[in-house]
């Protein structure tokens, strides 16, 4: 029977390989055998030498050590040695793949001195693919604005009702209503007496939600409708680039609570939705699947910095190109029974049940604990060429080509933010305030920002005793040198809004932005010992031209936050 006209690859490497062991003949003198070879060594070396003569290196066709990692050695590629073989024809091995006897190249010359050195060579069956390591092309960094704004708060669930009654002083504390909490020893809050959902959520998730999500699903869509995107416009965003980032630090306490009662009872009284409803990322998963919107959606809890890490996580999707709008705050509803006794078991709580608007008093020497608020803020973020044109790529879609301006009213541009921990304590701030002075100083670093350029602060000042003082002497240790620096409380008279604090308070910043007024501190009557009542608003609404805008967020277990917003230019 005729042979065939090519043999097999398998073959073709099986016969190199043994052939290889024709080498010897020049060299063995010279060289040793692989066998010599430690297991070590043929461990790390995975390719045999090209040599090893006698009947103990291979017998005919069979398998080798690493046989199939061999190329033929240098003396092999010689027309010479080639031609021994018979059966591969008149010139040997080179002709099973059509190529005729040439002079040696530099490759084999470098091969047969191999092998004539006793080296162990490693051959690569082919020649190893260039890889070209491409630089990231130098894009211009994505710039993010607040195109629009949505609260519901103890002073108004309105924008500028909201902002105004902030100027004028109000406050939004009072006793608290909602249930009996005569036996506490706290008996004040900064309660939303009158909330109605009617037009922005459906009555039938009204009656299942807990507050918070109610709270957030509202200002969401207030923030919206804030930013211009009606419905006809929201059918032109691309929907997978939108996103929704609002967060809660105590998620839905009431809808948990009452489970629990029910649970007295029998499991079958208990609420379906108690589980979902309490977690915290749910206002954000329900505004998302009202919306349609399938970009980046989860919430973050840092306690009351809740609101402050929400924005800052929402604004660098949008830096990094995996967003284009996002909303973004924090929202609490926890001026419950359990929500009131814990904080009053932490011995946090103003007990001035007398005269409730004077309870909250940040850096006065007659503070006596912060006062429990509720309500969210969210803030509408967009790319800032988002928010002047809507995309070539959007537009295609229904029909039309080239831009279109989109014409969002731009309220002020996000600079950046940062975060620390004081690694301290669960409550109690460190003592050093180091901290606080670390965050800020990397805020202000991150976002380019120099210190001469901050003249406006909204500060966390909760109306603690050791809190006030130890965010005061941060901000005179950063800023102190800053003789047009403006530092005020909302706290003041809406008291801690506690996850939603960070958000509501961004939005009094931005406010300040945008009207070129800042609010006042109200019941700072007798500043607490080192206090510089120069830095600090006074009693009275204030003009200033705001430059850059720093608010803070601190939260229990010493969660550190700082953002920053200017005018945009």
């Amino acid at each position: 029977m005729a042979a065939p006209a090519v043999a097999s690859p398998l073959c073709t490497w099986l016969v190199a390989a043994c052939m290889s062991v024709s080498c010897e003949a020049d060299g063995a003198a010279k060289r040793s055998t692989s066998c010599g070879l430690s297991r070590r060594r043929r461990r790390r070396l995975p390719v045999s030498k090209c040599g090893g003569g006698g009947a103990g290196s291979a017998s005919s066709f069979g398998l080798v050590t690493s046989c199939l990692a061999f190329e033929p050695c240098g003396e092999f590629y010689s027309s010479r040695a080639a031609s021994s073989l018979g059966f591969f024809g008149e010139n040997g091995f080179a002709s099973l793949f059509g190529s005729r006897s040439r002079p040696m190249n530099r490759r084999q010359r470098r091969l047969n001195r191999a092998s004539g050195s006793g080296e162990v060579m490693a051959v690569a069956l082919q020649a190893a693919p260039e890889f070209v390591t491409k630089k990231k092309p130098v894009t211009k960094q994505r710039r993010v604005v607040v195109t629009g704004m949505g609260v519901v708060t103890p002073l108004g669930h309105d924008l500028d009702t909201f902002y105004n009654n902030l100027l004028e002083g109000a406050s939004g504390i009072s006793e608290i209503e909602a249930f009996d909490c005569s036996q506490f020893p706290t008996r004040i809050a900064g309660e939303i007496k009158s909330f109605s959902t009617d037009g922005w959520v459906a009555p039938k998730l009204s009656k299942r939600m807990d507050k918070f999500m109610l709270y957030m699903l509202t200002a969401g869509k207030k923030a919206l409708a804030d930013g211009g995107i009606t419905e006809d416009l929201m059918n032109e965003l691309d929907k997978t680039r939108c996103g929704v980032l609002i967060g809660s630090a105590m998620g839905g306490m009431k809808v948990f609570n009452d489970a629990i009662e029910a649970l007295r009872i029998s499991y079958r009284k208990m609420n379906p939705f108690c589980v979902p409803f309490a977690t915290t990322n749910m206002g954000s998963a329900m505004l998302a699947m009202d919306l349609g919107w399938m970009g980046p959606n989860y919430s973050i809890s840092t306690a009351c910095a809740t609101s402050n890490f929400c924005i800052m996580n929402a604004a660098n999707h949008i830096i990094r190109g995996e967003a284009d709008v996002m909303l973004c705050g924090g929202s609490d509803a926890a001026i419950i029974p359990i929500g009131l006794g814990g904080f009053v078991a932490c011995r946090a709580l103003s007990q001035r049940n007398n005269d409730p608007t004077k309870a909250s008093r940040p850096w006065d020497m007659c503070r006596d604990g912060f006062v429990m608020g509720e309500g969210a803020g969210v803030l509408l973020l967009e790319e800032l060429e988002h928010a002047k044109w809507f995309p070539a790529s959007i537009l295609h879609c229904y029909g039309a080509t080239g831009k279109r301006e989109r014409g969002a009213n731009i309220y002020a541009e996000f600079l950046g933010g940062s975060f620390s921990c004081d690694a301290h304590h669960i409550t109690e701030p460190r003592p050093d305030g180091v901290g606080i002075i670390m965050c800020i100083e990397n805020a202000l670093s991150r976002a380019g920002v120099s210190k001469e350029d901050v003249n406006y602060i909204n500060a966390h000042a909760t109306s603690t005793m050791a809190g006030d003082m130890m965010e005061y002497q941060a901000l005179i240790h950063c800023f102190g040198q800053n003789g047009e620096l403006r530092v005020n409380s909302t706290k003041s008279m809406i008291g801690h809004l506690l996850g939603a604090a960070g958000a509501v308070e961004a939005v009094a910043a931005v406010q300040a932005i945008r009207t070129g007024w800042v609010h006042p501190n109200v019941n700072l009557e007798s500043p607490d010992d080192g206090v510089d009542t120069s830095v600090l608003v006074g009693p009275r609404k204030e003009r200033v031209d705001v430059k850059v805008a720093l608010s803070n967020s601190f939260g229990f277990g010493g969660h550190n936050s700082s953002i920053l917003f200017a005018p945009y230019k």
